[in-house]
C-alpha cells in the first residue's frame, strides 16, 4: 500500500525533518512535500513552518495532530489486516457441510488447518443436500462440501473422493447376512427415505436399476433413518461414510453395481476471490487425497 500523505506528514512531525521522514517512509524528499502540501490544501490550513533548524507545527497543526495519529494508526491496522489475509492468518470462512461430512471429516479438518493458522475463524451451517444448496444460493457460505450430482451454479467444484452407497437393513433382515444385493430385492421392503429434495443418493441407485420402492416414511435427519432402521420399520440406502461408527445398531450390505456418490468441496464466485478462502480449499484437497487416495 502507498505511503499516505498522512503517515508522510506524521512522520514529518515526529522526526522533524523532511529529508529524515524521506528516508523513513523509503520515498524522495520532493514527495514528502508533495505529500504535506495536499494535505495543507485538503484542510485550507498551514499545519508545519519551516526553517533552518528544522520543522515545527502551526497551532492548526497541533490541533489536528491526535486526528492525524488516529488515521495513522488506523491506516497500519487495515494494512495489518490485508497482510494476514494475503498469508492466511486471520478472517473467517463460512463453511457447509452435509452430515456425513459435518460429523467424520470437518472436525478434524479444522483442527489440523487451525494448527498451522490459528487466527482463522470458521462459521458453519449443516444440514442435508437441500440446505447447502440454499446457502450457496443466498451467499450464506463460501465454501461447501457437495456431490457431483448437486449441480451448484456459479461456484467451481472440486471432486475429492468417491462414498459408496450401501443397503442399510434391520440386523434381523434376512438379506442382512448377505455380502451383496441388488437394487431389486429392495423392491418389496418398507422404505425410508430422506426429503424429496435431499433424497438424491437413493434415487439414483434405484432409477439406475429401475426399481420402484414404497415410501413408507420420510425423515431430514440421517442419524433418525439409522434409528428407525435399527428398530425394524424398514430399509433404506446412505453413504458408507455417513455409517462411519454408527452402525452398531443395522447391517450394511454393498449393492451389485458398485454404486457410490462422489463428495466434492465448491468454492463460491466469492470465495474465489478470498485468500484465505482458496487456502482452505487447496488444504481440504491434500488433506482428502491423504486420507483416501
Amino acid at each position: 500500500m502507498a505511503q499516505s500523505k498522512y503517515k508522510i506528514f506524521f512522520s514529518v512531525v515526529e522526526l522533524g525533518s523532511l529529508t529524515k521522514a524521506a528516508e523513513k517512509c523509503g520515498v524522495t524528499q520532493s514527495a514528502v512535500s508533495h505529500a504535506v502540501n495536499g494535505l495543507e490544501n485538503a484542510t485550507g490550513l498551514n499545519l508545519i513552518t519551516r526553517s533552518r533548524s528544522g520543522v515545527r507545527l502551526t497551532p492548526e497543526g497541533e490541533a489536528l495532530l491526535p486526528a492525524v495519529r488516529r488515521i495513522v494508526e488506523a491506516l497500519d491496522s487495515f494494512q495489518s489486516e490485508v497482510d494476514g489475509l494475503k498469508h492466511q492468518e486471520g478472517g473467517c470462512i463460512r463453511i457447509g457441510a452435509f452430515t456425513s461430512v459435518a460429523v467424520h471429516w470437518l472436525p478434524r479438518i479444522i483442527k489440523d488447518y487451525q494448527a498451522l493458522h490459528p487466527k482463522v475463524d470458521f462459521r458453519m451451517l449443516g444440514g442435508d443436500y437441500h440446505d447447502i444448496a440454499q446457502g450457496f444460493a443466498d451467499g450464506s457460505i463460501d465454501v461447501g462440501f457437495v456431490t457431483r450430482e448437486m449441480n451448484i451454479p456459479g461456484c467451481e467444484t472440486i471432486s475429492l473422493t468417491e462414498d459408496r452407497l450401501l443397503a442399510v437393513l434391520p440386523k434381523e433382515h434376512p438379506l442382512a447376512a448377505q455380502k451383496r444385493i441388488t437394487a431389486a430385492q429392495l423392491s418389496g421392503e418398507p422404505f425410508i427415505s430422506l426429503m424429496e429434495n435431499s433424497n438424491q443418493d437413493a434415487r439414483r441407485v434405484l432409477e439406475a436399476a429401475g426399481v420402484q420402492v414404497e415410501v413408507k416414511y420420510t425423515a431430514k435427519d440421517d442419524y433418525a433413518i439409522i434409528a428407525m432402521v435399527a428398530a425394524g420399520l424398514g430399509v433404506s440406502i446412505m453413504p458408507e461414510l455417513l455409517l462411519e461408527g454408527h452402525s452398531g445398531g443395522v447391517s450394511t450390505v454393498e449393492i451389485q453395481g458398485a454404486q457410490k456418490r462422489t463428495i466434492g468441496l465448491a468454492v463460491s464466485a466469492a470465495g474465489a476471490g478470498n485468500p484465505c478462502v482458496e487456502g482452505f480449499a487447496a488444504f481440504v484437497q491434500n488433506w482428502v487425497r491423504e486420507r483416501y487416495a
